[in-house]
């Protein structure tokens, strides 16, 4: 019997074709083989949202090569990956061949495999299934949902806000994330707070330091003490007490180990540990997924590492126990195995965690076969796998309470010491580094009612510090919080986000751009309900009823589209400049602050600044355009040369050009600080403007640089052994020196100060640079015969372009 096999990724049918006989041809789909086409009417709500699918030219060829090879099969096993994209992307495959009636007289079947062994792809045969309909189903509600907020709301972006480039059902929700964290950073109010702390000699090797917690018997909270001044007073108080410790409380706890890693955790820790974005950590986790080759063998090293399940398999966890009681004695393995709770909500979804398809791969082991990401990547997970499956750690916790005579000062300290390391002996979790050792503040052992000396008081001050902005990690981490998104599409979202230039990450965190805070704005305001958390959310567990079988997809499509179509329809009839003026109203005190003269113009005086949309985007200018012509960048950030300067402390006047009495004024662009000759006599007229070298520091940024810099280039004299004349100038990749042809880049000397002898050094240093080769231009070779009246036409035609201009 003849079958063929299909799934998703050459890797995986390399992979899986040595683990069956050659009855089997495996096929790669190379992901989906159709979709919706962008453009108007691929979903059809009239018609019980229709969709009318469009094969790309990959599919087509992909699907031609399933159809040759079906020609002489018997049957047809759906393999593609074990979640609600997989289904789908079988369904499709299924749909298309059914449709050309390839299929007719041909067994059908979808087989799933969580690992890439050659015992589970094995079992997945014998387990064979037919297409999941519920969960098709709820493709298919997905997919209408996106594509029918993405085009009906994103062309009203582009009409409403020029420069905007796309909304979406789940994407603008995460966008909104990253904007109300910026928000909150802008509101924030730093608070000052005073902490007090003793160290108290209980003989003389033991000093212990403890936090005040009581002051004349009132408890110390974070802002008990506001400033200097009271912790100064509380400090002399102090000191002139007699203290004693008051209680000692022991007690043994126990610390557990976290289950294994789904997605989102896997990411998390990546990113904290390996430094890894999520888009690396599941490129590297496919690898491993598919499969590396040992020995000659291609084999699977993990788990599907799309998941949101915390449990693994019986034989997995008997063999992890087992592994463990090797590497760290039968005093490792806890009596029953640890079992974990699983989060989702959808128990189909709900697959296995990520761990190691064996445990006895140790990552040491496999150092050989892996480069630096994948072994990085595979320690982690081996790791955290077999930590789930260790005895929990053992800490003595310590609490020491000192106290003065009336009871009305007091100081506890704490302290832990580990009593048995457990899990922690292998995997330490939140913890970039790994080698980092529990136990650090020991407490001494000291008895109730001792005296002790207070050797020294200290105090320390302090400030609040805003919300952290999002990183990678902690933006799926909350996605996953709110319920928003799945373990497939985290990665999506955040990818799609940078690169339609609504947010950037900047070391390691994420900021939204001018572009993105102003399309929130406008969401929040005229799309509320439908970038609400709860709203996506529920959304979202409504799609895992479809694939449960709980509800029908239709009427999920059948509720949301009415409302979401009128609501459209409605704020497309709205005026371009109320909607703006919405905008400035929210965003103007982020952006300008509230003081009374916030957004007076700073040319012209007389104008307010606010926030304009642009063909380009967003940008801050007039309100007297074109009247006056004042505009800067939306953003406020530091200007190199000028760090203690932001956009709003441009323009500023230099002063006037003594030859053409011009005013001059330093301005900032998109590339940085330039000068500009302003003619208010003739505004048609193009100012003449001037590259600032760049580093120059404001401060030295004056009039008479400003006429210098207009009068490049410099002649610096004659080269002496060329007779070449030599000059400095500004160019648009910074200042240089031209010799002849050749222009060399200023980097050690000022343009405006550069000399001959200094400039004739640097053009003989670059002479003697290694210069790469020009690559010859290949002419083809023609046959001797035909060379000869090639030439004799040649002489020709100058001849007759001669006579023609005597005529």
């Amino acid at each position: 019997m003849k079958s063929v096999v299909v799934v998703e990724s050459p890797a995986k049918a390399k992979t899986i074709n040595k683990y069956l006989g050659p009855d089997f041809t495996v096929i790669a789909s190379l992901g989906h083989v159709r979709d919706l086409p962008t453009k108007e009417g691929s979903v059809q709500p009239d018609e019980k949202f229709s969709m009318l699918w469009a094969p790309s030219d990959r599919g087509k060829q992909q699907l031609k090569a399933i159809e040759t090879a079906l020609k002489g099969a018997d049957a047809l096993y759906l393999a593609t990956d074990p979640d609600r994209e997989g289904e789908a992307i079988s369904w499709h495959v299924f749909d298309m061949l059914k449709k050309k009636k390839i299929l007719e007289n041909k067994t059908v079947k979808r087989i799933v495999f969580y690992e890439i062994t050659e015992a589970a792809v094995k079992n997945a045969f014998v387990n064979a299934r037919d297409l999941d309909q519920d969960l098709v189903d709820a493709y298919l509600a997905r997919r209408a949902l996106d594509y029918l907020v993405g085009f009906t709301l994103s062309p009203v972006l582009w009409r409403k806000l020029p420069g905007s480039k796309s909304a979406g059902r789940v994407q603008s929700v995460a966008l909104r994330l990253i904007t109300d964290r910026e928000t909150e950073i802008d509101l924030f109010k730093t608070q000052e707070y005073w902490t007090v702390a003793g160290t108290f000699r209980h003989d003389e090797k033991a000093v212990i330091t403890a936090k005040l917690t009581h002051y004349e018997g009132e408890k110390v909270g974070k802002f008990f003490i506001p400033d200097d001044a009271h912790a100064t007073a509380i400090v002399k108080t102090l000191k002139t007490a007699d203290y004693q410790i008051e209680a000692v409380e022991k007690k043994r706890t126990k610390r557990h180990p976290a289950p294994p890693f789904t997605t989102s955790t896997l990411q998390q820790e990546a990113s904290r540990k390996l430094r890894f974005s999520a888009k690396q950590t599941m490129r590297v986790a496919q690898q491993l997924y598919e499969g590396i080759t040992l020995g000659g063998e291609t084999t699977g090293l993990i788990t599907y590492m799309r998941t949101d399940g915390v449990t693994m398999a019986a034989e997995a966890i008997s063999q992890a126990r087992q592994t463990i009681e090797q590497s760290f004695g039968k005093t490792y393995i806890p009596p029953q195995p640890n079992v974990y709770k699983v989060k989702a909500k959808n128990a189909q979804e709900a697959h296995e965690a990520i761990r190691p398809t064996s445990f006895m791969r140790i990552p040491a082991d496999m150092k050989a076969s892996l480069d630096e990401e994948q072994y990085k990547l595979y320690t982690l997970i081996w790791k955290r796998a077999m930590a789930s499956q260790m005895a929990s750690a053992l800490l003595d916790q310590t609490a020491i309470d000192f106290a003065d005579e009336t009871k009305a000062h007091r100081f506890r300290a704490t302290g832990a010491v580990i009593a048995f390391d457990g899990f922690l002996k292998l995997y330490i979790e939140d913890k970039d580094d790994e080698t980092e050792q529990e136990g650090e503040g020991i407490l001494p052992a000291v008895t109730e009612g001792q005296k002790t000396t207070l050797q020294d008081i200290q105090k320390d001050q302090h400030f609040t510090l805003p919300p952290p902005r999002y990183s990678e990690a902690s933006l799926v981490k909350r996605l996953e919080e709110l319920g928003i998104g799945r373990p497939s599409t985290w990665t999506n979202i955040i990818n799609t986000l940078q690169e339609r230039g609504y947010v950037k990450l900047e070391k390691r965190r994420f900021e939204p751009e001018a572009r993105g805070r102003i399309v929130t704005s406008f969401l929040q305001n005229y799309f509320e309900q439908y970038i609400e958390y709860d709203f996506t959310a529920n959304l979202e567990n409504e799609l895992d009823e479809i694939s449960a079988g709980t509800r029908n997809w239709l009427h999920v499509l059948e509720k949301f589209w009415p409302n979401f179509k009128e609501r459209t329809a409605e704020v497309t009839g709205f005026k371009n400049s109320d909607i703006l003026d919405t905008i400035n109203d929210e965003l103007g005190p982020l952006i300008f602050g509230t003081e009374p003269n916030a957004r007076e113009c700073p040319t012209c005086k007389e104008g307010t600044i606010g926030i304009k949309n642009g063909r380009y985007g967003a940008f801050v200018g007039c309100s007297r355009y074109p009247d006056c012509t004042f505009t800067r960048q939306f953003t406020e950030e530091a200007i190199e040369g000028a760090e203690d300067s932001t956009a709003s402390d441009f323009p500023k006047d230099i002063g006037k050009d003594p030859q053409t009495d011009s005013p001059i004024m330093l301005k900032l662009g998109p590339y940085g600080l330039y000068l500009e000759w302003t003619n208010d006599l003739n505004r048609l007229k193009k100012p003449k403007r001037a590259s600032i070298p760049k580093g120059t520091p404001i401060e030295e940024i004056t009039l008479k640089m400003a006429v210098d810099l207009s009068a490049l280039p410099r002649k610096l004299g004659v080269h002496p052994e060329t007779a070449e004349e030599i000059s400095a100038s500004m160019g648009p990749y910074g200042p240089y020196v031209k010799h002849g042809k050749a222009f060399i880049s200023l980097k050690e000397y000022n343009v405006l100060s550069v000399t001959l002898d200094q400039a004739i050094e640097m053009i003989a240093a670059d002479a003697l640079k290694p210069k790469k080769p020009r690559r010859a231009k290949v002419v083809a070779k023609k046959p001797e015969a035909q060379k000869a009246p090639a030439k004799k036409s040649a002489v020709k035609k100058p001849a007759a372009k001669k006579t023609a201009v005597k005529k």
